[in-house]
């Protein structure tokens, strides 16, 4: 494996010395991750390290010139991997695409060639609001090539929320697709031209990947690819050679927890930290296939797309649901694309596991790696996942950070003991701990995640909003990276994820942790079994807080009044029996499935607003959208509102 390379180079014997050490001395860990990796810089860096502007503001590899586009695409066009398949990729309705290595860097040349010849430079900034898709890998790829910066968003963000970001970012280039398909639907996008042309937005050319004959590309400030691209066939740029600070990407974070954060990762950052994730955690080798399900804007793209490219595997891409037109469809995917590596969401893995339908027939021999993050992945999901997807062959890496870091605050080690629901423990060089109210260390208990070194992949800021961003992370604790989650890290030396800080509900003083609550839902051995559950808080009149919780069950027969009621009673008292007798819900309602952004993550701040009666915002970027109205409806009758 490759960390085991990297420990006998470095006389390391076990995990836990590793992350001691790698933890204790970051400056002695990235150096030596970036040389045992075999990152390349056009100009070596003379410096790993600068710590004169503090933790949030830490500058890395100083002096050295680099690009992720050399170390993902242009290497390996020199060498066997040239020929060797780079991405797959599966449409909605099936088709499969394949390019390989060769294939995907004349892609990029030619786009980039393209950019250039329309003006592009360093420092510009290129958008794109796409599917995900080979075409929205070239546009990242391009971009970077050149120096520009690619700002990444969903296909289904709402034109006022993408005329919102592009004046915040002012592009000079967007591009768009004037169609995509997702779980057997069509969307058009009609509506996001018309509000970009109507605004006036300042962008140089918006660029349509045109599938319809639909005529979007007519429009004033608009061009179709096939004419943007004119002319390009053949013709190459010049990867630049940039600073280690230079900017790469901006990403907009989910906004599950509020407002939407844009944030910008630098060149060395992202691909030093992608590299050693996908590397050290996922043990990723040019014969691997790779396969996160993941939506281009959501930061699961660029960091498998860094991170599997620079290793010389293959990647594999899909624009669809993972239950369309069944749920079997992600193990087709599994058994069409022969995946070796494979990441999910704990939601999503909950659904298949309690759909109550048979997946034996599938042929996952050739999978050795699981992926999961996103959200807190319950101990029942976890063993779950391991006996139907890895026959408990495979090593689970469960691993959680953001998109503020382009990567893993903690994560598991496939070398390490392995525990059902764990995240194992601090990721390598993230100098990370659990601390109560006061900042001091706790153990066995519910605290909050903080990290107390700097690293690498570090946001550089909130874009024109630094003041935002020293804020969010650095006003709380001290100086300590404050990331906003709950974690444990029991008497064995385990840790575990228990949800977000500002998800806790407190009544009557005492704090509850609604990740529990929840998983203590799913673990219900009764019937009808759930599915999915979601906890959040609601006022009381007293200024305090009443425990809410929604489930969706496997059952949709069961609809007997009394029959419901006594059923209730006992999830209630299951609660107070296998988690606190003081967390039983004061109501727990009963709904055909929960909402889910485009990651698979349930926005539980979306649930509270839609419930306690609040602004529920743009839906846009919510799967079964329509279950919000439900929500609301149950919170009116229990607010005693009109409906």
């Amino acid at each position: 494996m490759n960390i085991s390379d990297f420990m006998k180079v470095h006389g390391i014997q076990t995990a836990d010395e590793l992350i001691k050490r790698s933890t204790e001395d970051i400056g002695w860990f990235w150096d030596a991750a970036v040389k045992h990796l075999g990152i390349e810089f056009f100009h070596p860096y003379g410096l790993v390290m600068d710590e004169g502007g503090g933790i949030s503001n830490t500058k890395w590899f100083l002096g050295g010139k680099i690009n992720i586009v050399h170390n993902c695409l242009d290497r390996h066009d020199t060498d066997s991997k040239a020929f060797r398949v780079a991405l797959r990729f599966e449409t909605d309705d099936g088709a499969v695409e394949a390019v390989t290595y060769r294939e995907l860097n004349n892609k990029v040349n030619e786009l980039a060639w393209s950019l250039k010849q329309a003006g592009v430079k360093k420092g510009d900034r290129i958008a794109m609001c796409m599917p995900i898709s080979i075409e929205a890998v070239v546009i990242m790829l391009a971009t970077l090539k050149l120096g520009a910066v690619s700002l990444q968003l969903s296909c289904r963000i709402s034109p006022q929320e993408l005329t919102i970001y592009l004046r915040d970012a002012s592009p000079k280039i967007l591009f768009i697709t004037d169609r995509h398909q997702r779980g057997g639907k069509t969307f058009y996008s009609n509506l996001l031209c018309q509000e970009l042309t109507s605004q006036n937005i300042p962008i140089e050319c918006i660029v349509i990947l045109e599938k319809l004959d639909s005529g979007l590309a007519l429009r004033k400030g608009c061009k179709s690819w096939n004419n943007f691209t004119a002319d390009n066939s053949g013709h190459s740029a010049e990867t630049a050679p940039l600073d280690s600070e230079a900017p790469s990407l901006i990403l907009y974070s989910s906004g599950t927890t509020g407002k939407s954060k844009a944030v910008i990762h630098t060149q060395a950052g992202a691909l030093v930290q992608a590299a050693k994730e996908v590397g050290y955690l996922f043990d990723c080798s040019p014969d691997d296939t790779f396969f996160w399900f993941t939506d281009i804007g959501w930061m699961m793209a660029p960091w498998e797309i860094i991170g599997t490219l620079f290793f010389g595997a293959t990647l594999v891409l899909y624009e669809g649901t993972p239950f369309y037109p069944t749920p079997h469809r992600i193990f087709e995917i599994i058994e069409r694309h022969r995946i070796s590596i494979f990441g999910f969401v704990p939601t999503a893995l909950r659904t298949l596991s309690s759909s109550g339908l048979d997946f034996s027939e599938h042929d996952l021999s050739t999978l050795r790696i699981l992926g999961s993050t996103g959200e807190p992945l319950d101990e029942k999901t976890w063993e779950w996942y391991s006996q139907i997807f890895g026959k408990n062959q495979c090593p689970i890496i469960n691993f959680s950070g953001g998109t503020e870091l382009l990567g893993g605050l903690v994560g598991s080690l496939p070398i390490a003991e392995q525990k059902p629901g764990a995240v194992g423990g601090p990721g390598l060089g993230m100098a990370v701990d659990v601390v109560n109210d006061e900042g001091q260390p706790v153990r066995n208990q519910v605290g909050y995640l903080v990290c107390r070194k700097p690293f690498p992949s570090m946001t550089r800021g909130f874009l024109n909003n630094f003041e935002g961003f020293m804020d969010t992370y650095f006003s709380r604790m001290g100086g300590l990276w404050f990331h906003g989650d709950l974690a444990e890290i029991d008497s064995y030396g385990f840790w575990f994820l228990r949800g977000r800080a500002d998800d806790l509900i407190v009544r009557g003083g005492v704090k509850y942790d609604p990740a529990k609550i929840e998983a203590t839902l799913i673990s219900f051995p009764g019937e009808p079994k759930i599915s999915e559950s979601a906890a959040i808080a609601s006022p009381d009149n007293s200024g305090g807080q009443r425990i809410i919780c929604f489930v969706a069950i496997n059952n949709q027969n069961f609809t007997d009044d009394e029959q419901i009621k006594r059923y209730l009673e006992e999830l209630k008292k299951h609660i107070g029996i296998t988690y606190d007798p003081m967390a039983r819900p004061d109501e727990i309602h009963i709904i055909k499935a929960l909402p889910k952004n485009l990651a698979g993550k349930i926005p539980r701040e979306l649930l509270r607003r839609a419930y306690n009666g609040g602004p529920v915002g743009d839906l846009s970027k919510i799967e079964n959208s329509e279950v919000i109205d439900d929500i609301i409806r149950v919170g009116k009758i229990y607010f005693k509102m009109p409906i």
